[in-house]
């Protein structure tokens, strides 16, 4: 069998032959074993020549590397262009955004993204810092959490349709008693979750967790109404402090720091983090508080990304052999943060790659060092490109 590319017998199935894909160049066919043709699949667009190059896959970090701010960055969108099968291999590469941001829907964010850039992304390409917790569903599906970060409601509604059916945001306890947090004027419906819109009894409907998805917008409001949920006796608002945790806690994205458009870097999710850490030492005298993290460089960030270019590999190539891939599949990580993206992609095994668009700028990170620096994405997809060319089968 050739490495990387599922074989299937060109008589077992004609019909999938017939339907998804194109036969090989003559030149490739005879380097086939008899009666063996292999699975290929046409891009669909100006580049119908090109078939798949499974074997080796990318991940990208879009702030500080395909665009910053709300612009997009030239060799972003050339990098992306190149990806799609406009390379010295002709062939399509799979890859997939991974991002620690969030706030949004993957569809919304995968929409952006295209727009900026004019190359298109599906959802199934988007990996945001809360897509993994999706699989939380399976524990919290009907139970009551308080979910903190992004504008308004906007996170709530995409915590409910990842399945968490009973929702509730800070925003909607300060609408129950605007004491909870006196320094805003007190929400107003349009401001407020499905949930809270029903104005809950929050001393008498207790918490199960507390989720945190995006960048808080309100770092005092946050900070209160998380702690307050964290150590209440029963998890019920109002009711007496005690000096433990009394519900889980998930955060995702843990980054410090971020790349937009102003011209140093600004506070991340990761800010909040650290002062909900401190709030929490200073009010319970060190006790100490638990919390599973997401988002890069968290092992589950890699593992669901993986599983998203299998979910490609699949759609580009049907039957294609999923343990045979991963035994020659070689993943490639583009970021510009050493501790997220090139800390995350050493962890999972994957080759790094640091560019100098975004929160870094210097020669290598003695911390985390990336398998290679370069200026900016698009030296860094033509150095994956060239050095997979000798991989091509």
């Amino acid at each position: 069998m050739l490495a990387g590319r599922r074989i299937v017998s060109a008589t077992a199935q004609p019909q999938l032959l017939r339907r998804h894909l194109h036969l090989c160049t003559p030149a490739a066919q005879e380097r086939l074993q008899p009666g063996e043709l292999a699975l290929r699949m046409s891009a669909g667009d100006d580049n119908s020549a090109c078939d798949w190059q499974l074997q080796t896959a990318v991940a990208l970090d879009i702030d500080g590397v395909l665009v910053r701010g709300k612009r997009a960055l030239d060799e972003g969108r050339r990098a992306l262009q190149m990806l799609s099968g406009n390379n010295r291999l002709r062939r399509r590469i799979p890859f997939v955004l991974l991002t620690n941001g969030g706030g949004v829907s993957e569809a919304d964010k995968a929409a952006d993204i295209s727009r900026l850039l004019g190359v298109e992304i599906r959802p199934e390409q988007v990996v945001l810092a809360h897509s993994p917790m999706r699989a939380l569903t399976s524990k919290y599906a009907q139970k009551h959490v308080l979910v903190v970060g992004g504008k308004q409601s906007r996170c709530a509604d995409i915590a409910q349709a990842y399945g968490f059916g009973n929702v509730s945001t800070p925003n909607d306890v300060v609408a129950w008693n605007p004491s909870a947090w006196p320094f805003m004027q007190p929400p107003t419906a349009d401001q407020l979750s499905g949930q809270g819109a029903k104005r809950r009894d929050y001393a008498n409907d207790p918490f199960h967790a507390v989720m945190v998805f995006h960048d808080s917008f309100d770092f005092g409001r946050d900070l209160q109404v998380a702690t307050d949920v964290l150590r209440s006796a029963n998890a019920t608002l109002g009711s007496e402090f005690v000096n433990r945790q009394t519900v889980p806690l998930y955060m995702s994205n843990s980054d410090l720091i971020f790349s937009n458009d102003y011209p140093r870097p600004r506070f991340g999710q990761g800010a909040y983090h650290v002062c909900l850490r401190a709030m929490w030492d200073a009010l319970t005298a060190g006790a100490p508080l638990k919390y599973t993290l997401f988002g890069k460089p968290n092992k589950v960030q890699y593992q669901y990304a993986e599983r998203l270019l299998d979910q490609i590999a699949l759609a580009a190539v049907p039957g294609t052999d999923l343990p045979q891939l991963h035994a020659c599949r070689r993943i490639f990580a583009i970021g510009d943060n050493p501790a997220a993206d090139i800390a995350g992609a050493n962890g999972a095994g994957w080759t790094s790659v640091l560019v100098r668009t975004g929160v870094f700028d210097g020669s290598n990170d003695a911390t985390h060092p990336a398998h290679l620096v370069t200026d900016h994405v698009e030296d860094a997809v033509n150095w994956i490109i060239e050095s997979e060319l000798g991989r091509r089968i």
